[in-house]
């Protein structure tokens, strides 16, 4: 069932190319790559500028604070005034750093961001950029990240960026293997790296009513676990926001960039967070596809931004709950815990879909699941490693 409401995108795109039909064929090529590039940017652009000030009162509610809410009505202009006082500010850029890739630094980095937001399917036939290897385009553009943050790091002459960079880069490479791994089983289940293939494999519903999201497999739900774990570390989130450890090392990377160009990555790191919670919605929640087959007359995209605002919600939820982890034991989680578990993942998809994907796979899935969690709760248990504190107060 397609709603008529998910047809205007792609109607109004088709008589802006027939308008032009007359004239070359490499002129249409870039007319339709031109209409994708604004729709995208247009839709996340503007979640963005509601993210920033949502957060914020989000977190003032749940710190019982205020948030914004002094420019305009209960402060939802807030977005405004903050990219008018980013664009007058002063752009200070230190006198022995390397100018010009210091200028490039958050260029490449809001790019990169932009280009893996391209291959996401957004709504029914509301892809940007459809390609067979969508899934392997988004990971490899998205490995340009840590070449953005050194940028940053080297290009500032400054011992704090340096360090801070070091950190998120051997942060980013430890969690992405096991945040690419735990895309392995989805892919292997629906046989096709393209991400409205993966979206359309999980459309049916059982019964009319529940719907066969790979989330409600137990590989599935699993793997789902360690991709948004994964993803808040290479988003730079709360409690994983090590490389802007304020008490250590400033604010990282983006120590000594100021104005616009601090803007700039800010709106890097948010249309980064987007990009990973919204594949983590096409691979896991069943993209822009209905939870009941009777509610498949609402829009296809409003669906997608539904399930995209939960997982954003959380990672707000998470930033006002949880404390700054430590470097070792983020390290630690990553190889000794995540990179097993998402092994494992795999091996349970391929126990599931060789069992029959019936009720016999999902109990073997959910057997190995367990199995391998449990071993590693026990060799992992550090309880045994710290002695008892006997606190002494001075009299």
């Amino acid at each position: 069932m397609t709603s008529a409401v998910d047809q205007i995108f792609v109607y109004g795109k088709r008589w802006l190319l027939s308008w032009i039909a007359g004239g070359p064929n490499w002129i249409i090529q870039i007319t339709s790559s031109l209409i994708n590039i604004v729709a995208l940017l247009a839709a996340f652009l503007t979640l963005f500028a509601l993210m920033s000030v949502l957060e914020r009162k989000i977190l003032g509610r749940m710190q019982n604070r205020y948030g914004p809410n002094r420019v305009g009505p209960f402060g939802l202009f807030q977005p405004v005034a903050d990219g008018i006082k980013m664009l007058i500010k002063e752009d200070i850029v230190p006198a022995r750093a390397d100018k010009v890739v210091h200028f490039l630094a958050p260029v490449v980095l809001a790019a990169v961001a932009i280009l893996t937001l391209g291959v996401i399917p957004y709504g029914r036939n509301m892809t940007a950029f459809t390609i067979d290897g969508g899934i392997l385009f988004f990971f490899a553009v998205g490995s340009a990240t840590e070449l953005a943050v050194f940028m940053a790091g080297w290009a500032s002459n400054n011992k704090f960026s340096m360090l801070g960079a070091m950190r998120a880069i051997a942060q980013m490479f430890s969690y992405e293997l096991p945040l690419i791994i735990t895309v392995l089983p989805v892919v292997m289940i629906v046989g096709s790296l393209k991400p409205d293939s993966i979206v359309f494999a999980q459309g049916e519903y059982t019964l009319g009513i529940l719907p066969r999201w790979f989330v409600f497999t137990p590989w599935g739900a699993a793997a789902f676990v360690l991709f948004f774990v994964s993803g808040l570390v290479e988003s730079n989130r709360t409690p994983f926001d090590v490389p802007e450890g304020e008490s250590e090392i400033v604010a990282g990377h983006m120590t000594e960039y100021s104005g616009f160009k601090y803007a700039t990555f800010f709106m890097a790191e948010y249309l980064g967070m987007f990009a990973v919670s919204g594949l983590a919605v096409t691979l896991f929640l069943g993209g822009w596809h209905a939870p009941v087959r009777l509610l498949e007359f609402v829009p296809s995209y409003i669906w997608f931004f539904t399930k995209l605002s939960m997982l954003l919600f959380v990672y707000i939820w998470l930033r006002a709950t949880l404390p700054r982890t430590r470097v070792d034991q983020m390290m630690n989680i990553a190889w000794k815990f995540m990179l097993p578990m998402a092994f494992t993942c795999v091996i349970a998809a391929a126990v599931w879909h060789y069992a029959g994907r019936g009720m016999r796979g999902w109990l073997w899935s959910l057997f190995v699941i367990v199995f391998v969690y449990s071993a590693l709760s026990i060799l992992l248990d550090t309880r045994r490693k710290f002695a008892r504190r006997v606190y002494r107060f001075a009299e």
